[in-house]
């Protein structure tokens, strides 16, 4: 299955915290708090310079129910984000059945703080 896209916006100087629900090919739910790790990469470009790497446990987190996944960047990083566009992709580890799977991919847009 091709992964899903989606453009996310960060504010600077703000949290980001994003929910998302990963279902199965039937639309059903799916139970990640077991089994699973998650690992999500920010960079400028592909291949090029990294700005963010989130994992299952730091940054990213999993569970049973809606919403399976939540990505959280704190504030304090978010202000130091100095970049105009950039790229980047969520995979998924069935660490049971050793698969991984590349479950969304997008652009990212930085929307700039004026209050600081």
């Amino acid at each position: 299955m091709a992964a899903g896209k989606y453009d996310i916006i960060i504010e600077q100087g703000a949290d980001l915290d994003l929910d998302i629900d990963y279902k199965d090919s039937s639309g059903n739910l799916v139970a990640l708090a077991t089994g699973y790790s998650a690992a999500m990469k920010i960079k400028e470009s592909v291949g090029g310079t990294e700005i963010a790497s989130l994992t299952s446990g730091s940054g990213i987190t999993l569970a049973s129910t809606s919403p399976n996944i939540n990505i959280k960047i704190a504030y304090g990083t978010t202000a130091n984000y100095d970049f105009e566009g950039a790229v980047y992709d969520l995979e998924l580890t069935n660490t049971a059945a050793d698969t991984k799977s590349r479950i969304l991919e997008g652009r990212v847009e930085l929307s700039r703080e004026v209050t600081a």
